[in-house]
C-alpha cells in the first residue's frame, strides 16, 4: 500500500509538471498575447536586411517568420539583436524565435533549435585588386594578411581557428567584415555561400577566392527556448507541414538561395 500510494505522489507531481510547463510554453504566451516574438539581426542578406529609413525588415529570414505568425493567427513583432548577444536575447526571453543561424555547439550549451532547413558552406572573398594574391586557403593564412569578420558570428570563430598565422580583424555590429574588406582596411573575408553570392551581385568588387572546396558544411535553423519542449515541437511540426507543401522551396527561390 505504501509503495502504491508513493507512485500514486510521484505520478500526480509529474502531471503537475507537466502542465506546468506547457502552461508556460512560449506556446502559450504568443497565444495569449497575440504577438510572436521574433529576433532578426537584419544584417545578414539575403536572409534580414532593415532598411533604415523605414526600419522594416526584409528577406528570407522574414518571410519565414512571417509565415509562422500568420499559420499561427498572431501578429509578428521584429526585436533587433546581434550575434554576439542572439543567443542571451533567447534565454533571457526577449523573444520567442530568432531567424536562421549555424548550429553550432556553443549555442546548444544555452539554447535550442528547430530542425534545419537550409544549410550553407564557407568561402573566401576579396577584392578586384587582391584577388591574385590568393589560390588557396593556405595562402591566406600567412602573416601580414588581414582577415575581417563580425564579432560574434559563425564566421568569426572559424577564421580564427583556420587562419592563426593571420591577423584577424573583429568588427562590432552593425558594421561587417566584408565592408572592412570593400574599405581596403583588410584583405579577406569569410562568408557563406548564399550571402557570398549576393554580395558579389551587388558589388562588382567582390571576388571569389578560387579555393580546391568550401569549408564547414553547417545547417541552419532557429533558436528557440532550451527547455521549452512543447515550443520546439510545435515549430518543428510546422517546419515538416511547410516543407511538404513546398514554402520553405518556394521561399529559398525567391531569394536566390
Amino acid at each position: 500500500m505504501k509503495i502504491i500510494k508513493i507512485a500514486i505522489l510521484v505520478l500526480a507531481t509529474m502531471g503537475s509538471f507537466t502542465f506546468s510547463a506547457s502552461s508556460e510554453s512560449a506556446l502559450n504566451q504568443i497565444l495569449s498575447s497575440g504577438t510572436l516574438k521574433a529576433g532578426t539581426t537584419g544584417d545578414f542578406n539575403p536572409f534580414s536586411t532593415r532598411d533604415p529609413a523605414t526600419n522594416k525588415y526584409q528577406g528570407y529570414d522574414i518571410d519565414i517568420m512571417t509565415e509562422l505568425a500568420n499559420d499561427m493567427g498572431v501578429e509578428i513583432e521584429f526585436v533587433a539583436t546581434d550575434w554576439k548577444t542572439i543567443v542571451n536575447g533567447v534565454v533571457a526571453g526577449k523573444y520567442h524565435i530568432t531567424g536562421s543561424a549555424s548550429i553550432k555547439a556553443s549555442r546548444m550549451k544555452a539554447a535550442g533549435f528547430s530542425e534545419s532547413y537550409l544549410a550553407v558552406e564557407f568561402i573566401p572573398f576579396t577584392t578586384a585588386d587582391k584577388v591574385g594574391k590568393f589560390d588557396s586557403w593556405d595562402s591566406i593564412n600567412q602573416p601580414g594578411v588581414k582577415v575581417a569578420t563580425t564579432l560574434g558570428t559563425a564566421m568569426e570563430t572559424l577564421v580564427k581557428k583556420w587562419f592563426p598565422n593571420a591577423q584577424i580583424k573583429s568588427v562590432e555590429a552593425p558594421a561587417r567584415g566584408y565592408q572592412e574588406v570593400l574599405a581596403g582596411r583588410s584583405d579577406v573575408f569569410v562568408t557563406s555561400n548564399l550571402e557570398g553570392s549576393t554580395l558579389k551581385a551587388k558589388y562588382d568588387d567582390v571576388k571569389q577566392i578560387s579555393v580546391d572546396a568550401p569549408r564547414n558544411p553547417t545547417p541552419l535553423a532557429m533558436l528557440l527556448p532550451q527547455a521549452d519542449q512543447v515550443w520546439i515541437n510545435f515549430v518543428n511540426h510546422w517546419i515538416k507541414i511547410k516543407t511538404a507543401k513546398g514554402f520553405f522551396k518556394a521561399t529559398a527561390e525567391k531569394w536566390g538561395l
